[in-house]
């Protein structure tokens, strides 16, 4: 290959794109931070929250599909256009409402939207990106999700709490970030061989391999195998724990120890930076054992099991009298769900071709959007009937051993599949 280069411009790309990631969860999150605070105004049940949870993730897994489809055909500079601006109205929107089901519906370009933010940033990386950085660069980009998850608490703490601010104001200021995100894609965002500051060293550099186009596998294709079902399995059973906890933690957080916008923050942040920690530990464990000649499946499911274990302390979270222990037994049980995500969202390019992987990830962020939707909607309801977390705690922490056994039965070999290229 040829001799890394002093070009920039990649990576300046790599920063837009994990801004975009992190802008996309400062705006999911929003809402979440200002539950308690609409529900005191406005009377919100449990069961009407769950429902603006709930159907924002089943537009969420429908946009997936979409934008899947959509970025393989007209590109990511455009693809991400189209999803930071379709977001950006639906994050606008909110303003406009107070009932649940008026936020139900102003969110759902926000999660149509949304949805094109990983196909678009993955389509980017693999125009930019040769494959000895490409998996350092989807590293920097993801890490996006948990900064905005860490940023979102302390944003909005200083906008409502700090400066008495309305509470529109946190929709309209977090929206105004997008605006200038997008001037700035547009401007600078195009292909290597059309970027005018790429020097022509980074673009041997980054198209030293050639760029094969084998098309895209259907979805008929890729469901015909049982690792697809694994994988989609693993994802229903996994992702609404890190959905409802994205959503619900502020508001577990007020009913439980009382603590509000002045002061739920800290907590937020200590469990979001253990999860950040679990993604790296769980990601190195398994490389960890492959690298001294374990086979790929065993070294993929111990990690799991591990991070499974971990999670396990969680359901005693709604026991615990201090607050510091409940964000302990949920800052391991968000590493865990990292670590073990890692691992699983590793199958795809472990046993798939290139050309049925895209599909592949939008079926499984499908999966685990239906798989939200069902876990928010029986959380608002069982909270509004027995009152308690008690029950979503348990399940969460019997969760992963659970999607670990699925996932081992319906794909007991781990073996890639054979599947002849589309034309």
């Amino acid at each position: 290959m040829t001799t890394k280069p002093r070009g920039r411009v990649r990576w300046v790309i790599c920063a837009l794109l994990f801004s975009a990631v992190t802008l996309s969860y400062i705006d999911r999150l929003v809402l979440g931070v200002l539950k308690p605070q609409l529900t005191d105004l406005y009377g919100w049940t449990n069961a009407g929250y769950g429902d603006i949870t709930g159907y924002f993730q089943v537009f969420y897994g429908f946009g997936f599909l979409a934008f899947g489809w959509l970025v393989d055909r007209i590109g990511p500079r455009l693809g991400y256009l189209i999803a930071v601006g379709t977001w950006t109205l639906g994050h606008f929107a909110q303003v406009l409402v107070t009932s649940t089901t008026g936020f139900a519906l102003a969110r759902i370009p926000l999660a149509l939207g949304e949805a094109g933010t990983f196909p678009s940033a993955l389509a980017a990386i693999s125009q930019w990106f040769p494959r000895a950085e490409r998996a350092l660069a989807i590293g920097i980009v993801n890490a996006g999700a948990n900064v905005g998850a860490i940023v979102t608490p302390l944003l909005i703490a200083f906008l409502i709490a700090g400066m008495q601010f309305d509470w529109r104001w946190a929709f309209v200021i977090t929206g105004l970030f997008n605006l200038v995100w997008l001037a700035a894609w547009w401007k600078f965002y195009r292909k290597p061989a059309d970027h005018p500051t790429v020097t022509r060293a980074e673009r041997a550099w980054i198209e030293a391999e050639p760029q094969i186009d084998a098309g895209r596998a259907t979805f008929r294709q890729v469901l015909g195998h049982r690792q697809t079902w694994a994988y989609m399995a693993g994802r229903f059973l996994i992702d609404p724990v890190w959905w409802t906890f994205l959503f619900w933690l502020p508001d577990f957080f007020n009913k439980q120890y009382g603590y509000d916008l002045k002061n739920f923050g800290p907590p937020l942040v200590a469990i979001y930076i253990l999860a950040d920690l679990g993604a790296v530990a769980g990601g190195w464990y398994s490389s960890h054992l492959i690298g001294r000649g374990g086979a790929t499946g065993p070294a993929r499911k111990r990690a799991m099991f591990i991070c499974a274990l971990f999670a396990l302390p969680v359901m005693f979270a709604i026991r615990a009298d201090d607050i510091w222990i409940a964000v302990g037994c949920i800052g391991l049980a968000c590493a865990a769900h990292q670590g073990f995500s890692t691992n699983l969202f590793a199958m795809p390019g472990d046993l798939f071709p290139r050309y049925a992987q895209g599909t592949l990830i939008g079926l499984g962020g499908f999966a685990g959007a239906a798989g939200g939707f069902i876990a928010s909607k029986s959380l608002g309801a069982l909270l509004d009937r027995v009152g308690s977390y008690e029950p979503f705690f348990i399940a969460c922490g019997l969760a992963y051993l659970l999607a670990l056994l699925v996932t081992h039965v319906i794909n007991p070999r781990y073996a890639p599949v054979n599947m002849s290229a589309p034309a």
